[in-house]
């Protein structure tokens, strides 16, 4: 999962640079509310929820933007009625990639997916083919210049995160959903910084991409991916090596 988390984490950097907080905030705002209307709006006793909650805060949305996405999803204010769909396919070397929907037109969603598959190397896949291959988790990733290891340790056990992994210049904590919110909350209330905190799809097994060309192919369809309107989220288990993901994303 390194070489995904690692996208995710310079992704996230770009976003910010390239002023997408609006598109950020916008898909943010989708999730809270599929997620009240499907649990219900006490975040308490839905951990969907509480997970899109802790990943607004972890985008600094205002307060006032969760609250209001809320009462649209619980139908105290009017709002839009989004429908939920995963696609699945492979792209460039194989790799399984998943794809999370929240659109209010399906025809439109699905076409546009399609599209973006079939330009960058890629094609969809019959419902089913990839999704057992990964799990709902928490994912919190730090730079390693930024914490230090035994006290990145000791919170993350005592807050219930399930494992710590590290790589050439991160450490990935992962958690699982339902503890995702208490775990980011321990690390705030401990004043530790870190580059990302958001619920993702885990990978079971990764795809080793060596091959630069493959690896911009890849990178460009993930890209467009997760910059169309109504995807969600794109989740990939692809494995590339730090030197050519830098590269690539300089």
């Amino acid at each position: 999962m390194a070489g995904h988390s690692k996208w995710s984490t310079i992704r996230h950097k770009k976003g910010a640079a390239d002023a997408k907080r609006g598109k950020i905030f916008t898909k943010l705002i989708k999730e809270i509310m599929v997620a009240t209307r499907l649990g219900g709006a006490d975040p308490n006793a839905n951990a969907r929820l509480r997970a899109a909650i802790a990943a607004a805060k972890a985008e600094n949305m205002p307060k006032e933007n969760i609250e209001r996405a809320i009462k649209k999803g619980s139908g105290d204010m009017e709002g839009e009625s989004y429908e939920e769909i995963n696609y699945e396919g492979y792209g460039p070397g194989g790799v399984a990639i998943l794809v999370d929907i929240l659109t209010d037109n399906r025809n439109r969603a699905a076409s546009e997916v399609r599209y973006i598959f079939s330009k960058n190397g890629g094609n969809m896949g019959e419902a089913g083919c990839v999704a057992w291959m990964f799990n709902k988790k928490g994912s919190i990733v730090f730079s390693k210049d930024a914490v230090e290891e035994e006290e990145l340790m000791e919170v993350a056990l005592e807050a219930g995160a399930e494992d710590v992994k590290e790589s050439d210049d991160q450490f990935e904590v992962t958690t699982s959903l339902e503890d995702f919110a208490q775990v980011k909350n321990a690390f705030d209330h401990r004043g530790m910084k870190y580059e990302l905190a958001e619920v993702t799809m885990v990978p079971h097994t990764t795809v080793p991409i060596e091959d630069e060309k493959t690896a911009q192919q890849l990178l460009k369809l993930m890209d467009s991916l997760e910059d169309a309107d109504d995807v969600q989220h794109a989740y990939a288990n692809f494995d590339i090596p730090d030197e050519i993901l830098n590269a690539l994303s300089s």
